[in-house]
């Protein structure tokens, strides 16, 4: 047993659960994690990264399950909210599936590095402090509440994410402001938008990269994705009660002062940064 390689499995997973729902990007940290571990070969690093996403998306139906297992009886029994409710789910992921298929490998070709994950991170820093300064009109103050149209606004803006550094939660919580949504409404379509996306993604990823794991690794898999899922229960329950009263301004510092470390760290030779 590697234990330098479970302890580096450990920190994959405290990074994938404490940023997976926070507005900072996941991949973004994950890619700086990887480079900084100098964790396993690329391709199983990716599959890696996948198999704790998926630990983090069952943390939130681990969360919501009361309301995700009433919303599928409530569609098979004809509630219009429930069918609402997964009609805006189903709609908001076709974008994101859509593009992921035509153009994922090739955006993880060109844009999975340092460099654009340090820049995307400073951009959506000061959008964050843009939409936050400006006045707020809300309009849907519950998840049950969203229409359509704008749910499927919400997904082409989720598409942002596939640059790494942008975030997609950041992506769907901001733009979610800007329509009229809540912080914790958007917060928490956020947190539901990501099971589709990131399950369909994630399973896609797992099948088509499953023959670089060997039988000693599946440990190393299992130890970050419960990891990762233990973490994220604890972000989503705690980032609930931090949007009730406060705004996503804290983030968008962290976002500003961490791109700008990245850059500098790489422009005076103290980390090899991806490139």
């Amino acid at each position: 047993m590697d234990v330098v390689l479970l302890l580096k499995a450990v920190v994959m997973g405290l990074v994938e659960g404490i940023t997976e729902f926070l507005p900072v990007s996941s991949t973004g940290h994950l890619i700086l994690a990887g480079d900084l571990l100098d964790f396993w070969t690329e391709d199983k690093r990716d599959a890696f990264e996948v198999s704790i996403q998926m630990g983090a998306i069952l943390a939130v139906m681990w969360q919501y399950w009361g309301r995700l297992w009433g919303a599928l009886r409530g569609v098979f029994s004809g509630d219009r909210t429930s069918i609402q409710f997964a009609v805006n789910l189903i709609a908001a992921s076709i974008p994101a599936a859509v593009i992921g298929l035509m153009f994922g490998a090739l955006l993880k070709q060109y844009l999975f590095n340092a460099y654009t994950v340090a820049l995307a991170l400073i951009v959506g820093g000061f959008i964050i402090l843009w939409a936050e300064r400006r006045r707020h009109t809300i309009t849907v103050t519950d998840v049950d509440q969203l229409s359509l149209p704008k749910a499927m606004v919400i997904g082409l803006v989720q598409c942002l994410a596939f640059i790494p550094g942008t975030s997609r939660s950041g992506a769907t919580i901001i733009g979610s402001l800007f329509l009229g949504l809540s912080r914790t409404t958007a917060t928490e379509f956020s947190f539901f938008l990501g099971i589709p996306v990131l399950l369909g993604a994630g399973t896609l990823d797992l099948v088509k990269h499953r023959q670089v794991f060997v039988a000693s690794d599946w440990l190393v898999v299992l130890v970050g994705a419960v990891v990762s899922f233990i973490a994220a229960l604890v972000v989503i329950r705690a980032l609930i009660r931090y949007v009730s009263q406060h705004d996503f301004t804290i983030f968008a510092w962290y976002r500003i002062g961490f791109g700008a470390l990245i850059l500098l760290t790489a422009a005076l030779n103290w980390v090899s940064w991806s490139a």
